[in-house]
């Protein structure tokens, strides 16, 4: 990886159109924080014009001082000689201090504001991308390269950008300083620098080549960090004892990582100790030209102080100034991940002209003739696929795992869009009413819910944030997921923090939480109703007196329950029984039992085992 990086040019075009990139972070500086920008860049002025005030104060110091310590000593020959200029530099040195301070406090506040401005961007990204990006490991590289630059790059930038306006207005200025002892010395300095550039440049490429490179490696050892500390892997790591697997993991991409970007950091530093040593040959080579001057009296000493101050802080400030340069490029390039991430679109967005979806009653769905393969597989999950679920009916899908009864809820809900064919509620394809519509008549519970470290009402709230809610109809939305009982033996009840995420949160079992999410689902008082395995953590006992209550709070509604309990399955109007993408058996339970296939082996095999 070092050899390849190090043999790879840097290529002028890839340059101009990082360079490119720099107006647009500029934008977003100036966009997340307009009046700490302003007053930062006043505060940039004047400090970057106070050091050329010092080198001046300086020479008339010296000049001064001379015939002072040639004379009497009074106090009279004291104050007309160095004392006025010896205040006037000590108050610019306060007044660079001072005004240090205040630039640090400015700047905090103004890179504060910058990175929650990009996180808040990131966030509307990830929000807006469709769920197949989160199924491709390249839409994580770019995510987690996205993360990683907000939290430090934005910052890192406006402080390069600072210290290349500031030390541009005082390198000018010095420039202006020097040019009366000899027009040339300016670009003796200028010559002086010209290898840290190189320096600068190059290095800057190659170690942003290399974090690109390394994104994938990087994350795994996350990944592996996780696993070792996360509390989701911790049963199964001890168990089967994959704690020094996992390790092992970890430290061999760390090392590998590690060694590449010392090896990196070598070469730079080689490079740097080169440019730093023909920078010292050429300040060194104009210094005894000036003495010789002096020497000579053509220059005062006053004179030869201002031009070493004025030469050496050049040439600090050149230095500087190139590696910021170096590093506004390099955070340009870091940016660039950035603003690739802000440019995904999504490809599930609404019509041009939307139609208008209200509905007070279960709808009608319909699937017809759909054909759809995920993007990141080339099997097609259905082809030619066709459904009809009755309006204001209960319907039970059962199939073994991948015979596609959760992709169904996926297209309903238009996570995804079929490639062939259509998805209807109410005989309106659901691609051409508004996303936010569609989806706020349907309430879900996933297979997997999330559980949300939050407060027992929090949690249950999340599933209908249009309109506040009394605690009755929480109350109400707990009873019909039978979730009730599990509230009261809460210390705090509704108020109970949940999860061990944060202090004092209380753990639920799996059955407990996957009733908090059916309350949630159920608070959302939608015409249709998907269920992905809504019984599958409850006890026999529970189930039956769910399915109970469930039956009347289905009433007028559209319901669709995946399942692989057929006790929960039996109590629905039609059950389909799905296998490969197609549908192999549809009928109420005594007519499927009836005709003796899948569904009656099935009934038999799990009412033997019960």
């Amino acid at each position: 990886m070092a050899d390849q990086q190090k043999r790879s040019p840097i290529n002028p075009g890839e340059v101009l159109a990082r360079a490119r990139l720099l107006p647009k972070a500029l934008a977003l500086v100036w966009q997340a924080a307009r009046r700490w920008t302003f007053l930062w860049l006043i505060l940039l002025l004047i400090q970057g014009l106070l050091p050329v005030a010092v080198v001046y104060l300086t020479r008339s110091l010296v000049d001064r001082l001379v015939p002072a310590l040639s004379g009497d000593g009074s106090w009279d020959a004291f104050v007309r000689g160095p004392l006025i200029p010896a205040v006037l530099l000590a108050a610019a040195m306060v007044l660079i201090e001072l005004l240090r301070a205040v630039t640090r406090w400015v700047r905090t506040a103004q890179s504060e504001l910058v990175r929650d401005h990009i996180t808040d961007l990131i966030h509307d990204r990830a929000l807006a991308a469709d769920v197949a990006y989160y199924e491709s490991p390249d839409y994580y590289d770019m995510l987690y390269r996205a993360q990683v630059d907000a939290q430090n790059r934005p910052v890192a930038l406006v402080e390069n950008l600072g210290a290349l306006l500031q030390g541009s207005l005082t390198l000018v200025a010095m420039a202006a300083v020097l040019v009366p002892f000899g027009w040339w010395i300016p670009l003796a300095l200028l010559l002086s620098t010209a290898p840290a550039l190189w320096v600068v440049a190059r290095f800057a490429v190659r170690q942003h080549r290399w974090q690109t490179k390394s994104t994938d490696r990087r994350r795994r050892a996350w990944y592996f960090d996780w696993l070792i500390t996360s509390r989701d892997a911790v049963s199964e790591v001890r168990l089967f004892d994959l704690g020094s697997h996992f390790r092992n993991s970890y430290q061999q991409l760390r090392s590998r990582l590690r060694s590449e970007l010392l090896q990196l950091s070598k070469s730079q530093a080689l490079a740097e100790s080169f440019a730093g040593g023909f920078a010292l040959l050429v300040m060194g080579a104009t210094l005894v030209w000036m003495l010789l001057r002096a020497v000579r009296g053509e220059i005062t000493l006053g004179s030869l102080a201002m031009f070493y101050q004025a030469f050496a802080q050049g040439q600090r400030l050149m230095r500087s100034l190139l590696e910021t340069v170096g590093q506004v490029y390099s955070n340009v390039l870091f940016l660039g991940n950035l603003f690739e991430f802000l440019e995904v679109e999504p490809q599930i967005i609404d019509s041009d002209q939307p139609e208008e979806l209200k509905l007070e009653t279960g709808p009608s769905i319909s699937f017809k003739n759909v054909a759809f393969a995920y993007p990141s597989s080339d099997r097609r999950v259905f082809d030619d696929f066709n459904l009809e679920i009755e309006g204001g009916s209960m319907v039970a899908l059962l199939g073994v795992n991948g015979a596609g009864k959760s992709t169904l809820f996926k297209l309903l809900c238009r996570l995804y869009d079929p490639e062939i064919g259509a998805v209807e509620v109410a005989g309106q394809d659901v691609r051409n009413v508004r996303r936010d519509d569609l989806r706020r008549l349907i309430t879900v519970l996933f297979q997997e819910p999330v559980h949300y470290s939050e407060s027992v009402r929090a949690n249950i709230e999340l599933g209908d944030l249009t309109e506040q809610h009394e605690d009755e109809a929480i109350h109400r939305a707990l009873e019909q997921a039978g979730a009730s009982r599990v509230v009261e033996n809460l210390p705090d009840g509704l108020d109970t923090l949940l999860g061990t995420w944060f202090s004092g949160g209380a753990e639920l079992s799996v059955g407990e939480w996957q009733r908090i999410a059916l309350s949630r689902a159920f608070l959302r008082e939608a015409p249709i109703v998907l269920l992905d395995e809504p019984t599958s953590a409850l006890d026999s006992w529970s189930e039956i007196d769910w399915i109970k209550r469930f039956r009347k709070l289905a009433q007028g509604r559209t319901v669709i329950v995946i399942t692989h309990r057929l006790t929960t399955a039996r109590s629905a109007d039609v059950i389909h029984v799905m296998d490969r993408g197609t549908i192999v058996e549809s009928g109420s339970h005594e007519k499927l039992l009836q005709e003796g296939g899948r569904y009656a082996d099935a009934w038999t095999a799990q009412m033997g085992r019960t």
